[in-house]
């Protein structure tokens, strides 16, 4: 992605190795600051997947694969480092895929760097398709609508939901994205809208209770991402997702995930086996250190919400775009 740092525009990736080190752009600070952090080890790796310095599916996936990359180089026991990683965060399908691709690399003699490098660039490659399929849906002058950040912050570079966006303007096409802000993370407003903004594509932060009114007044397509999709379609993102999907159904709108294959988990039959990560209530109710809400009033914070596949118009995968009914093709 082009981003201006240290005052210099550059393309830089989300997540990368050098010198050792897994480097990774801390998106807590943003978009007020651009700031790379650099990680030693597996349990740092893990610590910055939990506490949300990188976030989206596909990037907590490279970020796992890196850290095994550096568990593999400092002769760490591979099985607790896959443990470790896999407990950052249960509801990324992604980082379970990447962990255990990256077991199997090491376990084959592979060269923990360039297994881990190789993992980041094809993710970045099914992107790359994903964008392309998903423009084809894009019509010229049309508004579009997201939710949370499936963006190259998310994916390593080019994103999901937002490649088909990027794809369109690279193609001519006219498009405005509406960007709902994301409570309680706020990963819309702060991640998305600056993904947006560095590149110059006109779009708006909505609040996420506004979402169903500006659907009403032209959105022509929702796209958004995922970070766990189950065998019969039903998919978890951030939470406020299916709220759109049930609006976008009342009001004929198409709702479609744009998420890569390893996103699919064929060993969950729905989404009722999803597990859900519940994240601290000071999320919702503490702001800038100073509580908001009522003492002695709790607060409920699962991070995802799971979209039943009815809702679904389609996939947008790198193999193509595929009805609920369809995804059975992309089984391995």
């Amino acid at each position: 992605m082009k981003i201006c740092f240290n005052g210099t525009a550059r393309d830089m990736r989300a997540v990368w190795f050098e010198n050792g080190r897994v480097m990774m752009i801390d998106q807590r600070r943003l978009p007020h600051e651009v700031s790379i952090v650099g990680l030693d080890n597996h349990v740092q790796v893990a610590e910055a997947i939990r506490n949300m310095t990188t976030r989206g599916a596909p990037s907590i996936g490279a970020a796992a694969a890196y850290g095994m990359c550096l568990a593999g180089l400092s002769g760490a026991d591979i099985g607790a480092a896959a443990g470790t990683l896999k407990a950052a965060r249960p509801t990324a399908n992604d980082l379970f895929y990447a962990v255990d691709h990256m077991v199997r690399e090491i376990g084959s003699g592979s060269d923990p760097v360039a297994a881990a490098d190789g993992y980041a660039q094809m993710i970045v490659d099914k992107c790359m398709l994903i964008g392309g399929h998903g423009s084809s849906l894009i019509e010229d002058g049309m508004k579009v609508m997201t939710h949370c950040n499936a963006g190259a912050l998310a994916t390593v570079d080019v994103g999901t939901a937002l490649a088909p966006i990027r794809r369109a303007r690279d193609q001519g096409k006219g498009v405005f994205v509406y960007v709902s802000e994301t409570r309680p993370r706020l990963q819309g407003m702060q991640l998305t809208a600056w993904e947006l903004n560095q590149e110059g594509i006109p779009h708006a932060i909505i609040s996420d209770g506004a979402s169903a009114h500006f659907m009403s007044k032209g959105v022509g397509l929702i796209i958004t991402g995922a970070d766990r999709i189950a065998a019969n379609g039903d998919f978890a993102n951030k939470i406020g997702t299916f709220d759109k999907a049930l609006a976008a159904r009342a009001l004929g709108i198409p709702f479609y995930v744009a998420a890569p294959v390893s996103t699919f988990d064929f060993g969950t039959p729905t989404g009722e086996e999803i597990v859900i990560e519940e994240r601290s209530e000071d999320e919702v109710t503490v702001l800038n250190g100073v509580r908001i809400a009522p003492e002695g009033s709790p607060a409920l914070n699962p991070a995802f919400d799971v979209t039943p596949a009815d809702y679904v118009t389609g996939f947008i995968t790198e193999e193509g775009i595929l009805g609920p009914g369809e995804i059975w093709k992309v089984k391995g």
